[in-house]
């Protein structure tokens, strides 16, 4: 595979790693810290395309395949606030699969479109994410553990990434994440806020 494809992705969620976490620390010294403050537009008419905001950055990814259990992502669309209507309606809500608002304003701030545009929409909704990201290298793959703040719930996630999917499924068995379940941060959200429903199965009792 060459560098420039989009990596494949494991990431499961818990309330702990016990572990995994300890595994991925003696295999690999902590490469970076990250926190960042992240806003996720949940739609209830989408679950292959991931919206967040950052510092007034928009990115969508958008769903590619999914290979040996691993998802695939790929940038759809970036974007920055203030954002021209024309790129709200016709690049971003085709993303949301949702019917369109009536718009007010030809150019829209942040606050702007969350307040009249994605907080009044019926199937929509604005959550608010913390993370604080602990990035390691585990065979190759770009590693990490993170707590995650969802609308002031916290959680944790453990992930992999790389464009070498052997890579990843070797990566699961060192650090000991075969049992978990693949889950993205779409879904992950969607479950926090009751867009989704937890799966029904007792293997999931200690796991999210």
């Amino acid at each position: 595979m060459s560098e420039s494809q989009p990596r494949f992705e494991f990431r499961s969620f818990s309330p702990d790693f016990g572990l995994v976490e300890e595994k991925m620390r003696r295999l690999s010294p902590i490469d970076k810290i990250r926190e960042s403050m992240e806003i996720y537009i949940m739609s209830a008419g989408n679950h292959e395309n991931n919206t967040k905001i950052r510092d007034n950055l928009m990115d969508i990814k958008a769903f590619v395949q999914e290979e040996d259990g691993l998802e695939q992502w790929n940038p759809r669309m970036k974007g920055e606030f203030p954002m021209a209507v024309a790129v709200i309606r016709d690049q971003v809500f085709p993303a949301f699969g949702v019917s369109l608002p009536e718009f007010s304003r030809q150019v829209y701030a942040l606050p702007e479109y969350l307040n009249e545009i994605i907080r009044p929409h019926p199937q929509l909704q604005a959550v608010h994410v913390f993370k604080r990201r602990f990035g390691f290298m585990i065979n190759g793959c770009i590693a990490e553990i993170a707590d995650v703040f969802i609308n002031g719930a916290k959680i944790r996630t453990a992930s992999l990434e790389s464009v070498d999917t052997t890579a990843i499924r070797q990566a699961r068995k060192m650090v000991g994440l075969e049992e978990y379940e693949n889950v993205n941060y779409l879904k992950a959200i969607k479950r926090v806020v009751g867009m989704m429903d937890l799966p029904d199965s007792s293997v999931y009792k200690t796991k999210f």
